[in-house]
């Protein structure tokens, strides 16, 4: 195992990260302050005696939502700490869960605080992202030692990109292609495993590239609410057409909010919120991935020149950004259907997708 600083920061990220999930207390630092946090939805009752005064912090979308930031605040939100609003775990959830906001429609008056460290109040806001939870947690100054501890900057190591790295790579015969090759990404700390598909036969042109975002529901359950599904299979046909191509499957469930957080989303929209409405609701951006991981992906693979199938400009210019050069795009256009429509509507009118 290696020794090095940024080794070591990573690995404290991820303990952090995982007590976050189980509902124990840990404490991050950064410039300005360190805090000691425990999520609200991992939460028990019980844990609540070591957050005396039970403030809470929240994500500034959520923040947004509730009311609790001026419009100039509002235009980059940051993390906001609510001086003593989460008495028990059902109460903090109530302010926490937009699921909950109908059945609790009057919530404060509500008395914001400064967060007692804005890098640690923001790195873990990413933390509770990364883990698929909501971004609220019950907070207090750190005081004594902690069992688990990270800093913001360790936050910053486990996740970046540089530390991906080629684990495994097969033969992997596809309808779209019998002679493809799948390639598996891992870093040394991470859960996820990211992984790219090379359709045909490599030569001397810029493949045909989709980065395609993992979708539980559209990719392997055939919702109808997407058009994830439909457009994974149509971006492996046309490679297949080609002289040859790459699918990068980057494991960024619902825009990088995770499984359980974009159910929430459906949920919301079930109520006549839009997609990026719901995301904002739950605390969250509208736009949550790393496509600096794709950028990685394809240095590993020593491709340094694509034609993109996107419908989203954006990722053109986030790629581009990495240092690939993007030589073409090309749309992705395919039918809507009556559960589909408003989702693409949205994409088109909020997003800036090009359908």
């Amino acid at each position: 195992m290696s020794d090095a600083p940024e080794d070591r920061g990573a690995r404290r990220a991820a303990r952090a990260i995982d007590a976050l999930r189980r509902g124990w207390p840990f404490r991050v630092s950064g410039a300005g302050g360190a805090l000691d946090l425990l999520a609200v939805e991992s939460a028990r009752d019980a844990a609540l005696a070591e957050f005396a005064g039970h403030d809470m912090l929240l994500s500034g979308e959520r923040a947004v939502t509730l009311k609790l930031t001026n419009q100039r605040v509002a235009a980059t939100p940051g993390p906001v700490r609510l001086a003593g609003a989460g008495g028990t775990v059902a109460a903090a959830l109530a302010i926490a869960d937009p699921a909950l906001d109908l059945a609790n429609p009057l919530k404060g008056p509500f008395h914001t605080i400064a967060t007692g460290g804005d890098a640690a109040a923001t790195a873990a806001m990413t933390m509770a992202r990364h883990a698929g939870l909501l971004p609220a947690f019950f907070v207090r100054e750190a005081a004594g030692d902690a069992e688990t501890e990270c800093s913001a900057g360790d936050v910053a190591a486990l996740l970046d990109p540089a530390r991906l790295e080629v684990a495994a790579r097969a033969r992997l015969p596809v309808e779209a292609s019998e002679s493809a090759e799948i390639v598996a990404f891992r870093s040394p700390e991470e859960a996820s495993d990211h992984v790219a598909l090379i359709i045909g036969k490599r030569d001397a042109s810029p493949p045909v590239v989709r980065l395609h975002s993992e979708c539980l529901t559209g990719d392997v359950l055939g919702s109808l609410k997407c058009d994830c599904g439909p457009q994974l299979h149509a971006a492996l046909h046309a490679m297949g057409d080609a002289p040859w191509g790459v699918l990068l499957y980057l494991r960024q469930e619902g825009r990088g909010i995770g499984l359980v957080n974009k159910l929430r989303a459906y949920a919301l929209q079930d109520q006549g919120y839009d997609t990026v409405d719901a995301n904002l609701r739950l605390g969250f951006p509208v736009e949550a991935r790393d496509f600096a991981i794709a950028g990685r992906m394809l240095d590993l693979l020593a491709i340094p020149r694509i034609r993109l199938m996107t419908n989203n400009p954006e990722k053109v210019a986030r790629l581009e950004r990495q240092g690939v050069e993007v030589v073409e795009r090309i749309p992705l256009a395919l039918p809507t259907n009556k559960y589909n429509e408003q989702y693409l509507a949205t994409k088109r009118d909020r997003t800036g997708h090009q359908l």
